[in-house]
C-alpha cells in the first residue's frame, strides 16, 4: 500500500511537471521589427550606392535624354532563374537611376517583351539588341548574384546594346543575414 501511494505521488509529480513543462515554451518569440528598424536596415542603401557607383561611370558616356532598360539580376549559376533578392536589386538599381534623371522603361507594363512568370525581365545577351533597338534604348542594366554561405556577391553592369561593350561595372556582397535568406527563398 504504502509503495502504491509512492508511485501514484510520484505519477502526480511527474504529471504536475509535465503539466507546467506544456504551459512555458522554449521556442523563441518573434520579435516584430520596428519602422525604425526598417527604415536602418542597410539592403536598399547598398542597392543605391552600387546604381550610384554605376552612375559615376557612365557620366559623359550616356545621356539622361535616351531611355535605358534595367534587367532582372539573375543567379549566376542559373541564368534563367532569378529570386526575389535579384527582382528587388533591379528594382533598386533602377530607382536610382530614375531619381538621377534617366528615362528608365518599366519592362512590367509591356506586353511586347516576354516575361517568364515570377522571372521579372530576364534578358540573354541576343535578346540585349532587339529589346534596346524596339524601345530605343543606349544601354541596358543587367547583373547576376552569387551564392556563398556569408555572403551574396553582386555584379551589375551598364551595357551599350549596339555593341555588347561594357561601360560600367560594380562588384559587391551582401551578407546572408535572415531577411536575405528570406529574399533568396522566393527563387523562381
Amino acid at each position: 500500500m504504502i509503495k502504491r501511494r509512492a508511485l501514484s505521488a510520484g505519477i502526480a509529480a511527474a504529471i504536475a511537471l509535465g503539466v507546467a513543462g506544456c504551459s512555458t515554451s522554449n521556442a523563441p518569440t518573434r520579435v516584430v521589427p520596428t519602422y525604425e528598424q526598417a527604415a536602418g536596415n542597410a539592403f536598399i542603401p547598398a542597392n543605391r550606392s552600387a546604381a550610384e557607383v554605376l552612375l559615376g561611370q557612365i557620366q559623359n558616356l550616356i545621356t539622361t535624354s535616351q531611355p535605358l532598360i534595367a534587367a532582372t539580376v539573375v543567379n549566376i549559376d542559373s541564368l534563367d532563374r532569378s529570386s526575389t533578392l535579384g527582382r528587388l536589386i533591379s528594382e533598386h538599381v533602377s530607382a536610382r537611376f530614375t531619381q538621377s534623371g534617366y528615362r528608365m522603361v518599366e519592362m512590367k507594363f509591356r506586353n511586347s517583351v516576354y516575361m517568364a512568370r515570377d522571372q521579372g525581365e530576364l534578358m540573354l545577351t541576343r535578346e540585349i539588341r532587339e529589346l534596346a533597338a524596339s524601345y530605343d534604348a543606349q544601354a541596358v542594366i543587367v547583373g547576376t548574384y552569387g551564392l556563398s554561405s556569408e555572403f551574396v556577391f553582386v555584379n551589375l553592369k551598364v551595357i551599350q546594346p549596339e555593341t555588347n561593350v561594357v561601360v560600367a561595372v560594380h562588384d559587391y556582397a551582401l551578407p546572408v543575414d535572415e531577411t536575405i535568406r528570406s529574399l533568396l527563398r522566393g527563387t523562381r
